[in-house]
C-alpha cells in the first residue's frame, strides 16, 4: 500500500482515536496530519508485525502525549509569570 492509500483507509479511523483521547476536535484533526506526516517518513521503518492502524494509533498516541507535556509546560510557565507579576 502507498500512503495515499493507507490515508484513504485509515484517516477516519486515526481521526476517531484522537478525539476519544482528546475530546476536541480541532486537536484531534491536528493531531492526525501530524500523525500521517510521521507515518510518512517512518513508513519504511513498519515491520508489518501489527496492523497498520495500530501503528498509525501508536504514533497518535505518542503525538497526544508529548501535546499534553506541552500544554503542562505552558501553563506552569504562565502560572510562574502570574507569580512574579504580582
Amino acid at each position: 500500500q502507498n500512503i495515499e492509500q493507507i490515508y484513504e483507509k485509515y484517516c477516519n479511523t486515526v481521526y476517531k482515536y484522537l478525539f476519544c483521547l482528546t475530546h476536541n476536535e480541532d486537536i484531534a484533526e491536528d493531531l492526525t496530519g501530524e500523525t500521517f506526516a510521521i507515518a510518512v517518513k517512518e513508513i519504511k521503518k513498519f515491520k508489518g508485525n501489527c496492523k497498520v492502524s495500530v501503528w498509525l494509533c501508536q504514533i497518535a498516541k505518542h503525538l497526544w502525549y508529548k501535546e499534553i507535556k506541552k500544554n503542562k509546560k505552558q501553563k506552569a510557565r504562565r502560572k510562574q509569570w502570574s507569580y512574579t507579576k504580582i
